[in-house]
This record gives structure tokens, sequence and C-alpha cells, in this order.
């Protein structure tokens, strides 16, 4: 059985010998998208334990599930295999979380619990953070501070939704139709929320010194 997306066919071939024991096959696999795996852990890891939760062992504790899982997998793959991967680390981050925070972890945080593949949501701050980029030069410190709330302020008034579709697409940089599978939404809504939210802050940045069009 194929995933419900059309993958690469050399991907889901290398996916199937993996499932069927080529370790190879798998590490090549794992190797190719830690780099998108970890930068969905930094960005959703929460401030509170930043220092204490390294994302690579977040990574490596997912791949360890999928060692375990992949032939399951192979037999009913109900995601693309990346966002099956995603889903597993998403899930050890949640874990990560909950070890450190205690059970109310998931209500003390914003968490986006009502779509498929439930995962912590990223603050407004570390999103900001993200499109501001490069450090202040000297002289634009204050400046970009008032940049950053008033991006933050932005997200904030975003429907939660929206403000996935954003970190989805343009953080993860996940492709639209990733986006509305993870999220349950037909790939015109996922593409017409993310627009509404890009230029929501484009314009922000646009129109204040030392921004840049995100």
């Amino acid at each position: 059985m194929a995933p419900p997306t059309t993958p690469e066919p050399d991907e889901w071939e290398q996916v199937r010998r993996a499932g069927e024991g080529d370790a190879r096959c798998l590490d090549d696999l794992l190797a190719r998208y830690r780099p998108r795996l970890k930068r969905m852990v930094r960005l959703r890891l929460d401030p509170r334990v930043q220092g204490r939760v390294d994302p690579s062992d977040v990574i490596r504790q997912a791949y360890l599930d999928t060692r375990q899982q992949l032939a399951d997998y192979v037999r009913r793959p109900e995601l693309p295999f990346f966002l099956w991967l995603r889903q597993l680390a998403g899930q050890k981050l949640e874990l990560a979380h909950r070890q450190h925070l205690g059970a109310g972890a998931a209500g003390a945080g914003r968490e986006v619990s009502l779509y498929r593949g439930a995962l912590p949501e990223p603050s407004p701050a570390a999103l900001a953070a993200q499109l501001l980029g490069r450090p202040a030069a000297p002289g634009e410190a204050s400046a970009r501070a008032g940049l950053r709330i008033r991006i933050q302020e932005a997200l904030n008034g975003m429907e939660a939704l929206d403000r996935e579709v954003l970190t989805l697409r343009h953080f993860e940089q996940l492709s639209n139709a990733e986006t509305a599978l993870v999220l349950g939404l037909k790939e015109s809504a996922a593409c017409n929320r993310y627009v509404r939210a890009l230029e929501r802050l484009r314009g922000i940045l646009c129109a204040t010194p030392g921004g840049r069009p995100a």
C-alpha cells in the first residue's frame, strides 16, 4: 500500500526496503529528514525547558520508535513518510514537555490539539524572533524591540489555525499539500489562510524601519 499522497517513487522504494530490514536505506532516510525535524522541534520547544531538553535527543528517541514501527507503517501508511516521522517526533516532544513541566504541561502552554498530529504550538515570541532573523545592528535595538512586540501582537491576534498554517508553511517549510493533510483542510483553504497570515505580517515588516518582508 502506498501513502495517501503520491511520494517520489525512489523514496517509497527506499521506505519499503527499509521496512523489510535494509538498515542502509533507513539510515539514509533518517539522515535526509533530520534537519527538518530538528527545526520543527526547536521551534516548538517550550521556552521553560530550553537548556534542559536537547532537540537532538528528541529526534533520537523518535528514531528509535521509527525503527520499531516502520514495518507496520509500510503495511498501512496513513501519512506520507516525512509527516509520519514528524508525528513521532512531535509525540516525543510532547512527552519531554510533560516530563519537565508536569502533567499540566499541555494545559499550561498552547497546543494545537484539534488537528491531526497534535503538537505544542510555538510561542509568538519564538515566531517573531524567526521572522526578524539577524540580530539588531547598533542603534536599531529600540526599533527592533518595538517591531518584535508588534509582530507578537499580530500573531496573538490571529486565529490559532491561521497561526499554525503560517508555522507549517513558512517556518517548517511544509508544502501546501502537506499542510492541508496535517490540518485536515482542503488545499485551497490552507493556501488562502497562509496568504492571509503572511500578508498581515508583511505589512507590519514593510512599514517599519529596519524590518524586512517575511
